[in-house]
């Protein structure tokens, strides 16, 4: 198999990946926090997955050097501090299902800061892909109904804020140098993790309940839904723009509403059906104009 066909089938693979472990994440992180308190949890998932990381550099010999401190700090504080204290907050005030699409709706953002920051334009029929998903969060997300949480609502749109800062932050990095993607992961997981101790150790906060089960979540969540995840994500972004890599993992809140809705029984009206398949219709009209993309440059 040529590095072009594998690299064809290697990205919608990573994607999907990303979209099914990071939708499931949703409904473990809101089974966490009736372990843990929202500080602490985030706290020890990033300690965790930055001890994952660095553990990996080690074993498979890479270099441990942090090569950009100023746009890692920033980056660190950005995507994993600001993102991980509003998303812990916000599935404190709302269920798992619909907070997750309030978090997703980072395309937008992206999409608004890579246009002046990148460069990235949306171009053709690829508006037609980001309309279609954007209608369908809007159906979910219902901003007309007033009679729900807007605190919630707000610290969702603020995880997501955070979030697109990262993801352009961390392209526009790669376009200055080339840096280490898997120590960049790390760095940035070990910094953003700072303040979130901090934070975890002076707000008065009930102490974490140890058992097997919260352990076993933990674990998941640090090892593979963030470092592994983490990286994953960074590395795609690498290869894609920015507002499309955000687009394409838009399938996470469908996961996350149905994992929801069958775990936890969290109710979704049929606005928020007609939303999954507006999503669902995007991703597979932006997928295959990436198909399409592919066969022109390969002929």
């Amino acid at each position: 198999m040529t590095y072009l066909a594998r690299a064809r089938w290697w990205l919608p693979l990573g994607l999907f990946v990303l979209s099914v472990t990071w939708g499931y994440t949703w409904v473990l992180a809101k089974q966490a926090l009736a372990f843990a308190p929202p500080f602490a949890f985030a706290a020890e998932r990033c300690v965790g997955g930055a001890l994952a990381l660095f553990l990996a550099l080690k074993w498979m010999g890479r270099p441990l050097t942090l090569a950009a401190p100023g746009a890692t700090l920033a980056i660190g504080l950005a995507q994993v501090t600001g993102f991980m204290l509003f998303q812990n907050w916000a599935l404190v005030e709302g269920g798992p299902g619909k907070t997750a699409v309030l978090i997703f709706t980072m395309p937008i953002w992206t999409l608004l800061l890579g246009w002046p920051v990148l460069g990235e334009r949306v171009r053709g029929k690829q508006w037609w892909a980001a309309g279609s998903t954007l209608l369908g969060l809007l159906l979910i997300i219902e901003p007309w109904n007033m009679h729900t949480s807007l605190f919630s609502k707000f610290l969702g749109v603020m995880a997501a804020l955070c979030w697109a800062i990262g993801t352009v932050l961390v392209k526009r990095l790669r376009a200055r140098q080339s840096v280490d993607l898997l120590a960049l992961t790390a760095w940035q997981m070990l910094i953003g993790a700072v303040p979130l101790v901090g934070l975890a150790a002076l707000v008065p906060e009930h102490a974490t309940h140890w058992s097997g089960s919260y352990i076993g979540i933990l674990v998941f969540m640090s090892i593979v839904s963030t470092a592994f995840c983490w990286w994953l994500w960074i590395t795609l972004l690498d290869r894609v723009p920015a507002w499309e890599a955000s687009l394409s993992v838009l399938g996470t809140p469908v996961v996350a509403i149905v994992s929801s809705r069958l775990l936890l029984g969290e109710d979704f009206k049929s606005s928020e059906m007609a939303g999954i398949v507006l999503i669902g219709s995007g991703l597979a009209l932006l997928s295959l104009l990436g198909w399409a993309a592919s066969r022109r440059v390969r002929s």
